[in-house]
C-alpha cells in the first residue's frame, strides 16, 4: 500500500490572558474544517495548535493570581483544550511554549541563526506597546497619536541593548517568493498589502531579544537576554513536528502546507517567519492564509466592550455542530463576519431544524411507520434524482471551495443545490399523504429522496461531524462511514441490501436531529 499523503497544517498559538472567545475559536474551527476534509481524502494530517506563553502578561496574570507562571500557564491549557475539545476541534498536538521541550528546540534554532551571521548585537530606541509586546514604528506613533488602537494605551518610549535579526537581508529574496509563489499569502488582499507595505516602508532589522526579564526563553549565546516573544512563538510550528530532537519526524512534515492565521498577524508570518527560517536553512510554508475577524452584533469584541462571548455559552443552548454550522456559514473565512443571537437562531431554525433536519425526520418516519424500516426490493437498485444536478460538477466545485476555505460557499451550495431542492421534491410528491393511497410510488419518492441525505452528510463531514455521521447512520449505506470521501457522493449509489432505517427509534421516531431552542 502507498504511503498517505501527508498534510501538515497550523493555527495560529493564543495568548492565555482569558479563556477563548468565539473570535478566537473562529480560526480554530475553520483550520478543523480543512483538516477533517483532507483526512476524509486519505491525506495523514497532522494539525497543530498550542498556547503562546513566554509574555509578559503571562507573568503579571500569575503573580496577581498569587500562582508561578508554569502553574497559571498549565491551568490555561486546561481550560483551552476544554473548550477546543467542546467544539470538536481534532487537532493533534498541542504546544506550550513554556514547555521545556520546546525551549530547548527554540535554543538551537536561534543558536543556528546565530552561527550563520543573521544575529547582531546593538541598541534598539523605538515605541513600544506592552500589550502588544512589540516595538511600533514611528510612522504608526504619529498616525494614532501616540496610542495603540488596539489596547487603547499611550505608546512608551523605550531604549535598551538588544540583539537584532537580519531581516533586511532578505527583502529582495521575501519579494521574488511573491511573486514565484501566488498563492502563499491567502487571500489576495492580504498579498498585495504586504507587497504594498514593504515597497512603502521596506524591511528593517528587527529587534529578537528583551534584557533581564525572569519569564521567557534564554539567550544561548548570551542568557542575559531571554527571547523575543514573537521569535518563540513561530518556532512552534516547528519544534512541534521534531525540529531540534527528531529530525525524520520534522523532514516527514515540513514544510507545512497551510498556516492559518488572522490577519492582524500577516506581517509576522508572511515576513518575519520566512526570513527566519531561511537563516537557519529551512524551507518556508508553502501558504499563509489570513482569516478575518468576527463581530458581535456589528460592533468589534473586547473586554473593554464588554461583550466578549464564549462558545460554550452558545453551545449550551444549541449544540456543537449548530455552533460550527453557523460560523462557517454565516462569516466568510476570508473576510469578516458578524454574530448576533437573533441571526443564529434564524439560521439554526431555517437550515438546520426545517431543512436538514426535518428532511431525516420526514423520510425516516413515513419509513418506520408504513413501510417496518424497511423498502423491500430496493437491494442494487440505485435511486432516482430528484433534480437535475449533475452530482460530479457539484460535488467538484464543493470540494473547490472547501479546498480554497471558502466554506460559507461550500454550505450555500449544499443547501441551495441540493437539500433545498429535495425538500421542494418531497413537497411536491407529498409521501406522508401519497403513502395512503400509493405506497409504491410513496416508497419511490423517499428512496430518492434517502440519497440526498446520504450526499449531504458526506459533504457536510468536515463541518458538522456529529450529525452528519448521526444522518448517515441512520441507514445501512454500503461504505463505512469512517471510509467515506467526497468521491463517494458524486453519483447516485444502491445499496447490497435492502434500504433499511437502522438508527435507534423513540415512539417511532428518529431523535431530533437539531431540537428547537428554546
Amino acid at each position: 500500500m502507498a504511503d498517505k499523503p501527508r498534510w501538515f497544517q497550523t493555527a495560529a498559538i493564543d495568548y492565555p490572558n482569558s479563556r477563548p472567545h468565539i473570535g478566537t475559536a473562529f480560526e480554530k474551527l475553520g483550520a478543523d474544517v480543512q483538516a477533517r476534509y483532507r483526512r476524509m481524502e486519505g491525506y495523514d494530517v497532522c494539525y497543530l495548535m498550542g498556547n503562546d506563553e513566554n509574555t509578559l502578561k503571562v507573568a503579571d496574570r500569575a503573580k496577581e493570581l498569587g500562582k508561578s507562571p508554569q502553574e497559571y500557564c498549565d491551568e490555561m491549557a486546561r481550560q483551552f483544550r476544554e473548550v477546543w475539545d467542546a467544539l470538536d476541534i481534532s487537532y493533534d498536538c498541542f504546544i506550550q511554549t513554556s514547555h521545556e521541550r520546546h525551549k530547548a528546540c527554540c535554543k538551537k534554532f536561534i543558536q543556528k541563526v546565530y552561527d550563520n551571521g543573521h544575529i547582531f548585537k546593538g541598541t534598539y530606541e523605538g515605541w513600544y506597546c506592552a500589550g502588544c509586546e512589540e516595538f511600533k514604528s514611528d510612522k504608526f506613533y504619529e498616525e494614532n497619536a501616540g496610542n495603540c488602537p488596539s489596547h487603547r494605551k499611550p505608546l512608551i518610549r523605550r531604549v535598551e541593548p538588544c540583539y537584532f535579526f537580519r531581516l533586511s537581508a532578505f527583502q529582495d529574496r521575501l519579494v521574488k517568493f511573491y511573486q514565484d509563489n501566488p498563492d502563499f499569502i491567502q487571500p489576495e488582499i492580504r498579498r498585495n498589502e504586504m507587497l504594498g507595505l514593504i515597497e512603502a516602508e521596506g524591511l528593517r532589522d528587527i529587534n529578537i531579544s528583551r534584557q533581564g526579564e525572569e519569564w521567557g526563553i534564554r539567550m544561548p549565546f548570551d542568557p542575559e537576554f531571554t527571547i523575543y516573544v514573537w521569535f518563540d512563538a513561530l518556532l512552534t510550528y516547528i519544534t512541534g513536528i521534531g525540529y531540534g530532537d527528531d529530525e525524520a519526524l520534522f523532514r516527514k512534515n515540513w514544510p507545512a502546507d497551510v498556516h492559518f492565521i488572522g490577519k492582524d498577524i500577516t506581517r509576522f508570518h508572511c515576513a518575519l517567519w520566512p526570513a527566519m527560517l531561511w537563516a537557519a536553512g529551512e524551507e518556508a510554508p508553502k501558504k499563509v492564509f489570513s482569516h478575518g475577524f468576527v463581530t458581535i452584533n456589528g460592533d468589534k469584541m473586547g473586554k473593554s466592550m464588554g461583550n466578549v462571548v464564549e462558545p460554550r455559552e452558545i453551545v449550551a443552548k444549541s449544540s456543537v455542530d449548530a455552533y460550527r454550522y453557523f460560523f462557517m456559514r454565516e462569516c466568510g473565512f476570508p473576510g469578516d463576519g458578524d454574530y448576533s443571537g437573533q441571526r443564529y437562531e434564524e439560521v439554526y431554525e431555517t437550515e438546520l431544524v426545517r431543512k436538514l433536519g426535518n428532511l431525516l425526520s420526514r423520510c425516516s418516519t413515513i419509513l418506520a411507520k408504513n413501510y417496518a424500516g424497511t423498502f423491500e426490493g430496493t437491494a442494487g437498485r440505485i435511486p432516482a434524482a430528484v433534480s437535475n444536478l449533475d452530482l460530479k460538477v457539484f460535488v467538484g466545485e464543493v470540494r473547490a471551495h472547501v479546498e480554497n476555505c471558502r466554506y460559507n460557499l461550500a454550505l450555500a451550495a449544499i443547501v441551495q443545490q441540493l437539500i433545498s431542492p429535495t425538500d421542494q421534491y418531497l413537497e411536491a410528491n407529498a409521501p406522508w399523504k401519497l403513502v395512503k393511497t400509493d405506497m409504491a410510488a410513496a416508497k419511490e419518492v423517499l428512496f430518492n429522496a434517502i440519497q440526498s441525505l446520504r450526499i449531504a452528510s458526506i459533504l457536510l463531514k468536515p463541518f458538522i461531524p456529529r450529525s452528519a455521521e448521526a444522518i448517515y447512520k441512520s441507514f445501512n449505506f454500503d461504505t463505512p462511514w469512517e471510509s467515506v470521501d467526497f468521491a463517494e457522493a458524486s453519483e447516485l449509489k444502491s445499496t447490497r441490501e435492502d434500504l433499511k432505517l437502522v438508527a435507534e427509534l423513540v415512539d417511532g421516531k428518529i431523535k431530533p436531529l437539531f431540537p428547537r431552542i428554546v
